[in-house]
């Protein structure tokens, strides 16, 4: 080719104009541990734990129970409620922080038990952030063209890393895994994603090495969540067009209950039914955003077709949101 002749021309996918979720799923293990049981091995009481995190039991897979295996159950329940079959997805996104190994990745294991075939496939670590993260990445890759369809899972085994004798975290984390099936649409069903990090506080949750277990400094995080999370939250509400005031559903990153509820009131969401799945599941970190909604919706709280607003934040420090309409 010489210098005067025109370069060739990359071709691009054909892009869709929207996505929007078409189901959820959801898993719970078997186990439930209560306040009562953690305070018959360590010195606290329920008392203490619902006056402080709003926790009154929590979910624990069993000792041969995986990451995985969550994630199939909760991605095959997401799948039928969608009405899509395996060889119509072409990406699985797995968000977790908690996996027994980093090789290979959940995702591909993942989506080959549940018999989707050579779909793409990768794990994301935004800690209790990810599935927002997981959600935006998929967003973009069936708008751009990338994909047609994706299954989104956040899943956790927070058992497996928290020390059982340490109360400021054993009181908190628990197991679970929730999903959600993303598709093209005409109209926007997700809203613009508003991301970010404080890496400078990375170290206020955090697990040292592969022989140690997560440590988390408590109050340094609820200051930071109580105060810097709202105005995230209102950037997505603004972004997608949406005032706090005509959401259906907030459903915030089930951390800790008194977190939960000092956002709602600065965000004003005066009509918004406030997720509240901590009380019953313990904070499932990526899992929690999909375990809470799917929940209200199986309950019927949130009406179809109505704004909720999504938003994650946790170790890194990391933090997403959008808004999202209920499936």
């Amino acid at each position: 080719m010489t210098a005067s002749e025109p370069a060739a021309r990359l071709r691009l996918p054909d892009t869709v104009p929207g996505t929007r979720i078409l189901a959820f799923g959801d898993y719970r293990p078997a186990k439930v541990v209560t306040n009562d049981d953690l305070a018959a091995t360590m010195d606290t009481s329920d008392e203490w734990i619902r006056s402080r995190v709003g926790i009154a039991e929590r979910r624990v897979a069993a000792e041969d129970e995986t990451v995985v295996d969550m994630a199939v159950h909760a991605g095959g329940k997401a799948l039928a409620a969608a009405g899509l079959s395996p060889e119509e997805i072409d990406l699985v996104i797995v968000a977790t922080c908690s996996a027994e190994t980093m090789i290979p990745s959940n995702a591909a294991t993942v989506a080959h038990r549940l018999g989707i075939r050579a779909p793409g496939a990768f794990d994301l670590n935004a800690a209790c952030a990810g599935f927002c993260y997981a959600l935006a990445a998929a967003d973009s890759a069936i708008r751009t063209g990338a994909a047609r369809n994706a299954l989104v899972i956040g899943a956790e085994k927070m058992s497996q890393w928290v020390d059982w004798t340490d109360r400021s975290t054993a009181i908190i984390f628990a197991d679970g895994a929730g999903a959600a099936v993303v598709t093209g649409a005409p109209d926007p069903g997700i809203g613009p994603v508003v991301w970010g990090s404080a890496g400078d506080q990375a170290d206020k949750i955090h697990v040292r090495d592969r022989h140690s277990f997560i440590v988390q400094e408590g109050q340094s995080v609820f200051r930071w969540a109580t105060t810097a999370i709202a105005p995230v939250a209102a950037e997505a509400c603004e972004r997608a067009g949406i005032s706090p005031q005509d959401l259906a559903a907030f459903v915030p990153h089930q951390a800790n209950l008194r977190i939960v509820e000092s956002i709602a009131r600065r965000l004003k969401a005066a009509n918004a039914v406030v997720a509240d799945d901590i009380v019953y599941s313990g904070n499932t970190s990526a899992a929690s955003i999909p375990l809470a909604l799917a929940r209200m919706i199986e309950r019927g709280q949130v009406p179809s077709g109505a704004p909720a607003l999504l938003i994650g934040f946790g170790a890194g420090l990391t933090y997403a949101a959008q808004v999202i309409q209920i499936p």
